[in-house]
């Protein structure tokens, strides 16, 4: 069930949106002011945040990129400020859409929808593990949402082929077929263990028990 947190400082306007969205299949919670949206956002995960540009103790617009660092949601604004370069301002800072009061609730409905299966679209092309994701498009890896400049085009192949074959055991022999072969390099059985070690070394924590690429000892690995 999708999540949604609605950040709107009118509770007629916050309950009749919430009672119509549950009878959709939504999950949803209201919150009307900055401290309580931060506290929502700190304990629970949402898919969708409907946000006001003025709530108690706050601004939508100034508010944006700090839920942003804590949430992966899509921003949807709702807002009365109809003015040009008020939208403009909103879409700019990243949100997925921008919508006027007064507005239909099967308008802002369908516009929820649409930001949903755009957002699935965008995930379908990206990994994540733990805190580790690849962007399969921009054949990018970040962690912790940081991207990591430091890896190398064979490192990131590899890293790739094991993402993509998440738990799934991997023989050393299939990697070393898969990856390097089609490379034309000669690489061997200790060459395939010191890659591994340099890609653990950049993409896991040291203090955590939980490790993203688990050795299978005398067979291969498996990620996940």
């Amino acid at each position: 069930m999708n999540q949604i947190l609605i950040v709107e400082d009118d509770n007629t306007i916050a309950n009749n949106l919430k009672f119509y969205l549950e009878t959709e299949g939504f999950s949803v919670d209201c919150v009307d002011n900055y401290q309580e949206t931060l506290q929502k956002l700190a304990n629970k995960k949402y898919q969708i945040i409907l946000l006001d540009v003025m709530i108690h103790g706050g601004n939508g617009f100034d508010m944006f990129h700090t839920i942003e660092q804590m949430s992966k949601a899509g921003i949807i604004y709702l807002t009365a400020l109809d003015d040009e370069e008020d939208i403009v301002k909103g879409l700019e800072l990243g949100a997925e859409d921008y919508v006027t009061k007064p507005f239909h609730a099967r308008e802002l409905l369908t516009r929820i929808h649409k930001v949903l299966k755009r957002r699935e679209k965008q995930e379908e092309k990206k990994i994540t593990i733990q805190d580790v994701t690849i962007d399969l498009q921009e054949n990018k890896v970040y962690k912790k949402g940081k991207e990591l400049l430091d890896i190398t085009g064979l490192e990131y192949k590899l890293l790739r082929f094991l993402f993509e074959n998440k738990g799934r055991m991997i023989t050393r022999e299939e990697i070393l077929e898969k990856i390097w072969d089609s490379e034309e390099n000669f690489v061997n059985d200790n060459t395939l263990t010191v890659y591994i070690k340099r890609i653990r070394n950049k993409i896991e924590n040291p203090e955590s028990k939980e490790q993203i690429i688990k050795t299978v000892r005398g067979i291969g690995y498996r990620i996940g």
